[in-house]
């Protein structure tokens, strides 16, 4: 009588799978960080001029008029109720230019990026690592005008609570996630400068971070509540200043499903990606 043996095949669990793809995001994100870490100083100060000005010029100077002649939906003067949106406006910047340039900097000038595309990683773990250097990338510098804000209004737990971290790092990722599908796409950086003018500067005024987009027109209305930094101003100034009960818990999703689209996107375009 004859014994058979049977060996055992164990299919990868989605576990595993997933284990694999963090790690792979990590190895990715690593790559970025080696060169981010050296020119720490120069990521947190880019991104802190354009804000210092808006906060001297619309906070301090326009400000003081505003405050006698209206009461700010949030915050107990202007100054405060810009200020999320400075922070807001600060990590967007830098999330996407900083992503774009680094990309670009790889595709076209140190011609680095084809050995990366030649990696054994999935195409989305491609995507999110990058994406996660953006988002340190913002972060970093959205750190430096929290830290303005906090010495503007001595408010320390309004900038500091989780609810105003977790908006700020969705931010991030949705506008990295946009760097990193515009450095794929652009052949110059004359085409940067042209998705900066275009995209990012408006929503840099459009997207609620000088005002309160409840008071528009209705068709002005439309085109800001397209705006993903809009709901960012909404959420950071709603969790810096409003009631944990007023809080517009819409934004969380918004973001969030934002980030994964592009996600989506840009793994598609990794996979098809040809330098």
């Amino acid at each position: 009588m004859s014994l058979q043996t049977r060996v055992p095949f164990s299919k990868p669990t989605s576990y595993s799978t997933l284990q694999t793809l963090w790690n792979d995001c990590l190895t990715v994100f690593w790559g970025d960080w080696l060169d981010l870490r050296v020119r720490l100083v120069q990521v947190i100060a880019s991104g802190l001029v354009s804000p210092l000005i808006y906060i001297v010029g619309f906070g301090l100077g326009l400000g003081s008029t505003l405050d006698s002649a209206m009461k700010p939906s949030a915050g107990d003067n202007y100054l405060q109720f810009i200020l999320p949106g400075m922070v807001a406006l600060s990590s967007m910047v830098i999330s996407f230019g900083g992503t774009t340039f680094s990309i670009c900097g790889d595709r076209l000038f140190t011609k680095t990026f084809e050995e990366m595309l030649l990696m054994p990683v999935h195409p989305l773990a491609l995507h999110v690592g990058k994406m996660m250097a953006g988002i340190v990338r913002g972060m970093l510098t959205a750190g430096s005008v929290i830290l303005v804000a906090i010495v503007c209004t001595g408010k320390v737990w309004s900038f500091l609570n989780p609810l105003f971290l977790l908006v700020l790092v969705l931010n991030c990722a949705v506008f990295s996630a946009l760097g990193v599908i515009v450095g794929l796409n652009v052949k110059s950086l004359e085409s940067v400068g042209i998705y900066n003018n275009f995209v990012i500067v408006p929503m840099s005024f459009l997207g609620a971070t000088f005002f309160d987009p409840t008071t528009l027109p209705i068709a002005l209305k439309a085109v800001v509540y397209l705006l993903p930094l809009t709901y960012t101003s909404l959420g950071l100034r709603a969790a810096a200043y409003l009631p944990f009960a007023q809080f517009p818990w819409y934004v969380v999703p918004v973001l969030l499903l934002s980030a994964i689209v592009l996600s989506a996107i840009g793994a598609r375009q990794f996979s098809h990606q040809q330098d």
